[in-house]
C-alpha cells in the first residue's frame, strides 16, 4: 500500500474515528508525510498506531496522541506557538501547517539538525529552531519572543515548569504530560488572569523532559 493511502487510513481509523473532528487538524495530518520523519529501518511502520524510535533514546509519538495534543490546543492561523521537544520534527510540521509561527526547542543537537534539514526541505519558513533546555522555554533565544498563545510539550515533566507558565500569554493554552518517569497524565493548562487552570485528559507515557525545571539527566 502506498504511503499516501496508509496516511489516509491512519487519519480515518486512528484519529477521526477516536473523536478528533477539527477539519484543519485532519487536513494537516493528511498532508504531512509522517514517513519522512521516521528512520529508514522503521519506515514501513510509519502509519501504524504506536510510537517509533528515532535514535538518541527518543521517539516519534503515536499519531493519535499528537492529534489529541494539538486538538486540545485549539490552534489558529494567528497563533504564535512554542514547542518543547522538536524530536523528529513531525509535530513541528503539523503545527506549522496551522499557525503563524512555531518556535521549537530541542535538547539533543543531532535530532534538531536532522529535523531542521527535513523541515527546510519541505519549505517551511515559519519555524524557528533552538538547541537548549526545553524546561526554560524560549528564554534568551533568537529571534526574541516572550509570550506564546499556545505551548506544546512533547516530553514528560514531574510538574509544569514555571518558566513555561510565565511564557504563556493571557488566555493561552499549554499541553504537557506530567507525572513520574513511568506514567503521566496529559494536562491542559490554561492561563486566565491570575488563575492557572489544569485539567487531565487521561494517562499517557512519554520520554522524560530533561532540564533545570524537569528531570535530571542521570
Amino acid at each position: 500500500m502506498k504511503f499516501e493511502d496508509q496516511r489516509k487510513r491512519m487519519v480515518e481509523n486512528q484519529i477521526a474515528a477516536r473523536g478528533i473532528k477539527n477539519p484543519e487538524l485532519l487536513a494537516a495530518f493528511l498532508k504531512v508525510p509522517r514517513h519522512l520523519f521516521v528512520p529508514e529501518e522503521y519506515r514501513n511502520y510509519s502509519y501504524q498506531d504506536h510510537p517509533l524510535g528515532i535514535g538518541q533514546g527518543q521517539t516519534i509519538s503515536q499519531p493519535y496522541i499528537v492529534a489529541m495534543t494539538l486538538d486540545l490546543l485549539c490552534l489558529s492561523k494567528e497563533d504564535i506557538v512554542l514547542e518543547i521537544g522538536t524530536g523528529s520534527g513531525y509535530q513541528t510540521a503539523l503545527i506549522a501547517e496551522m499557525v503563524k509561527e512555531v518556535y521549537t526547542v530541542e535538547r539533543i543537537p543531532e535530532l534538531l539538525m536532522n529535523a531542521r534539514i527535513i523541515l527546510k526541505g519541505m519549505n517551511y519558513d515559519n519555524i524557528h529552531f533552538r538547541v537548549g533546555d526545553g524546561t526554560k522555554g524560549w528564554e534568551k533565544a533568537y529571534p526574541p519572543c516572550s509570550k506564546f498563545n499556545k505551548i506544546a510539550v512533547s516530553a514528560a515533566a514531574p510538574h509544569v515548569p514555571e518558566s513555561l507558565i510565565l511564557q504563556l500569554a493571557e488566555g493561552g493554552k499549554l499541553v504537557i504530560p506530567a507525572g513520574n518517569r513511568m506514567f503521566q497524565e496529559l494536562l491542559l493548562v490554561e492561563k486566565q488572569g491570575d488563575q492557572i487552570i489544569k485539567k487531565s485528559y487521561g494517562g499517557c507515557t512519554f520520554v522524560p523532559l530533561i532540564g533545570e525545571e524537569g528531570w535530571k539527566n542521570d
